[in-house]
């Protein structure tokens, strides 16, 4: 037992000062949301307006429309278009006819194409936009496309996209996240009260055991047995 309080000693002194060090940054972190850390609170929300392209039928002021990204898919030009109101969709860059949203059949067979053992699939699950699951959380309706492996795979039904992929790893690291920031329900909120309580009385500990260990040591210098 000797023994093994000499090596707690040892391990908290190589451990302790990396331990406070880790609580003192982590406290420091939590005490102000992130959104003001990226300095989001600065910016000054301008009115919504329609985009508009010269010349372009896609994109007129009637379209009521906030964003156009152009892509390739199976050979032709997309254009996938989202309005002041969020909705998405998709039409051929060329034409402008509108393409149908894709179902669960496309969604297994993009999957197979572009993703390394995407031929292997457990089942397909729409999601629609308000009830995504907890590893997409994004406003979109979405295939989830299961593989065998554990790993899902999110293709956006209006898009037409691969949106996310989400390996057995990253649902783990996303809980352990969670744990980390103590909020499993969004896993967003990096300061909230909980967590800055939580986090200001570890650092205390942690400090009060530091200067702990070091009042033990000069103690144990100061008295030393007679022989």
């Amino acid at each position: 037992m000797l023994t093994l309080a000499k090596w707690h000693i040892w391990l908290g002194w190589l451990v302790g000062v990396p331990i406070v060090m880790w609580l003192a940054t982590g406290l420091f972190m939590t005490l102000r949301p992130i959104e003001e850390v990226r300095g989001e609170h600065l910016r000054r929300e301008a009115p919504a307006q329609p985009l508009v392209i010269a010349g372009s039928t896609l994109a007129g002021p009637e379209a009521g429309l906030k964003e156009m990204r152009v892509t390739m898919q199976q050979g032709r030009a997309v254009a996938i278009l989202t309005g002041l109101d969020g909705a998405v969709r998709r039409v051929d860059f060329a034409s402008g006819a509108p393409l149908p949203p894709l179902d669960a059949a496309a969604a297994r067979a993009l999957v197979a194409q572009r993703i390394a053992g995407g031929d292997k699939v457990a089942k397909v699950t729409l999601f629609e936009a308000e009830n995504a699951p907890l590893d997409f959380r994004r406003p979109l309706a979405a295939w989830q496309v299961a593989l065998a492996d554990g790993t899902n795979v999110y293709v956006g039904r209006d898009t037409g996209e691969i949106e996310a992929v989400r390996t057995r790893w990253w649902r783990a690291f996303d809980f352990a996240w969670g744990l980390h920031i103590m909020d499993l329900s969004e896993r967003e909120d990096t300061s909230h009260p909980v967590l800055i309580l939580f986090a200001a009385l570890a650092l205390a500990g942690a400090s009060i055991g530091l200067v702990l260990m070091f009042r033990r040591r000069r103690r144990r210098h100061r008295i030393r047995p007679l022989r």
